[in-house]
């Protein structure tokens, strides 16, 4: 058993007895998306990107999130035991006509897959996409749990380094009733 399964069996059995454990996750070489998050979750999420496995993908969430795009873009599709997706730069704006979320992308262009052997597990970062499988562009996800369905069929980005508790208070549904927000997005080195 690897320290992450052996990490996520304590904090699952933690759990269960009524209390939360939170491991930290080693930061690797990034850069690092820093995402502050206001509504039922209110807090800071800190992903290591991984260019090194997706560099097409983290290149585009970069770019965004320098320009400020996914500031103020809701928790659109929020999923109790699977996952948590965001990042519709287009349909997605806090405070505006969210009937739509989820449906867009940016100005950029949708980017070819970038398919890794990285598991999705809880905490990892995967790009959400339409059917065909080049299909992604700003969209992305945090996985609550385990998806072994996803490995090998989505690209993964990234995974939570700090905050996965935040991540967890994000308001279920589809969409949400009251979504969350990104109220600012940063990339650290």
């Amino acid at each position: 058993m690897s320290r992450f399964d052996r990490l996520l069996a304590a904090a699952f059995l933690a759990g269960g007895l009524g209390f939360q454990v939170q491991a930290q996750e080693a930061d690797g070489p990034g850069p690092n998306l820093v995402i502050e998050i206001a509504g039922k979750a209110n807090g800071t999420v800190v992903i290591d990107l991984l260019p090194d496995v997706a560099p097409k993908h983290v290149e585009q969430i970069t770019a965004l999130a320098a320009e400020g795009a996914y500031d103020n873009v809701v928790f659109h599709r929020v999923i109790d035991g699977f996952m948590a997706q965001t990042g519709d730069v287009s349909n997605g704006k806090a405070g505006g006509d969210l009937s739509a979320a989820g449906t867009g992308g940016s100005a950029l262009p949708d980017l070819p897959a970038e398919f890794s052997d990285i598991p999705f597990a809880r905490g990892v970062i995967g790009m959400a996409r339409a059917q065909n499988p080049d299909s992604a562009n700003s969209q992305f996800f945090i996985m609550f749990a385990p998806g072994d369905f996803l490995n090998g069929q989505y690209t993964v980005v990234g995974r939570v380094i700090s905050g996965m508790e935040v991540v967890d208070a994000i308001e279920r549904g589809e969409p949400p009733a009251t979504p969350d927000v990104m109220t600012k997005v940063t990339v650290q080195p």
